[in-house]
């Protein structure tokens, strides 16, 4: 990395530098190499998922004493941003994980906490989020997934959509109503994969990101003893906002990874690649686009750093986690078309990872809430 993207590096924490060093050797020597055929094939990396288990990334979120790492804001968003590095696939499952994994720890009772946290941390089993809906994804208050109270049970039925990990998953996070007409009663349930009435629907066929699982769930009529209720009831809404207020963070973190590794690609590509008797990175046109590439990829990145930091500050980062989300997401879309664009024809071919790289970067203006949901946040909190 140039003189100019390692300047912000001096603000982390040594701790924070050594471990992100870790994880850029693990996204290049490790993810990197497979995520062509990963991508080709639709097929998760599960020898991935064992070596982020093995450096204990899979445990980023879960609390030091459950056996995890207990990450803060900071040093989560580094890690996102240097597996997606890697493969954007494989740093979205392992944020889904960790979103998992965190709201157990925050709104779990300690027997949940002891039951689930330390085998997660050890990578299995793998945690899902199931938020969204078929009929409601950006307004998750119309959703119609209903947990019903029989005695000291909960009986839970409906669908979910865009589920990451939902074939993978041993054990998902779920929001449903408790009172199907009353939006107010939202709540958090934690679901065992091998629960009767759990099952995994078809597996969607996607743009990019195709290395990441992502499905329909259904459920059932599945029994849940109370004890597997995470929040109080009609608590799981302003959980699940928390929860994604972080994600978005995450997410934010990744677009910036997915960036700098198209830059990097087209800055290679740029200095080989030779027309009319010099290389193109000595071409003006060309040379210009890096330079908005780079500026665009650095606001990102402290954008996302500044969320991170105000979040470990115990601020309200809800504006500033939204403007890193629209922006990076946005900002990865610019500078992949701008890297397929710097390969031209090669670049429109899988024989380059560009190609890979552009696609991927849609879902980042996508999930976790759109960019124009992004932009709804703000402008309520600039205006409202």
């Amino acid at each position: 990395m140039s003189d100019v993207f390692s300047s912000l590096d001096s603000a982390l924490s040594e701790e924070t530098r050594a471990i992100r060093d870790v994880v850029r050797e693990f996204a290049v020597e490790e993810v990197r190499p497979g995520a062509q055929e990963a991508d080709e094939r639709e097929e998760f990396p599960e020898d991935v998922w064992d070596g982020l288990a093995e450096i204990d990334l899979t445990g980023l979120t879960v609390p030091t004493e459950y056996g995890g790492y207990g990450a803060d804001r900071e040093t989560y968003a580094v890690v996102n941003e240097e597996i997606a590095y890697g493969q954007l696939a494989v740093a979205t499952a392992l944020s889904v994980h960790c979103l998992a994994t965190e709201c157990i720890a925050e709104f779990g009772t300690e027997t949940q906490r002891e039951e689930w946290l330390p085998s997660m941390a050890e990578g299995r089993p793998v945690g899902a989020f199931c938020l969204s809906e078929p009929d409601a994804g950006s307004n998750p208050a119309e959703m119609s997934t209903v947990a019903e109270r029989d005695g000291d049970e909960y009986v839970l039925s409906g669908e979910k959509q865009w589920i990451t990990n939902g074939e993978r998953a041993g054990v998902y996070v779920v929001f449903a109503k408790t009172d199907a007409g009353d939006p107010g009663s939202i709540t958090q349930f934690l679901v065992p994969a091998d629960f009767d009435g759990v099952e995994v629907g078809r597996k969607e066929e996607k743009l990019g990101l195709r290395a990441s699982d992502t499905t329909q769930m259904h459920f059932h009529d599945v029994r849940l003893p109370e004890a597997y209720r995470l929040t109080p009831e009609g608590e799981g809404l302003s959980a699940a906002f928390r929860a994604l207020t972080g994600g978005r963070v995450g997410i934010a973190a990744q677009a910036v990874g997915l960036a700098q590794a198209a830059f990097d690609e087209a800055k290679a590509y740029a200095s080989d690649r030779e027309q009319f008797d010099r290389s193109i990175d000595q071409i003006q046109s060309v040379r210009h686009k890096f330079s908005e590439m780079a500026t665009q990829i650095q606001a990102a990145r402290l954008l996302v750093r500044e969320a991170a930091r105000q979040g470990d500050a115990g601020q309200d980062n809800r504006a500033t986690a939204s403007m890193a989300k629209y922006f990076a997401s946005e900002a990865a879309m610019d500078v992949t078309n701008e890297a397929v664009q710097i390969h031209g024809g090669y670049g429109y071919t899988t024989d380059f990872d560009v190609e890979r790289f552009y696609r991927d970067a849609k879902i980042t203006t996508i999930y976790e809430g759109t960019t124009e949901i992004q932009k709804k946040i703000l402008a309520r909190e600039l205006l409202d």
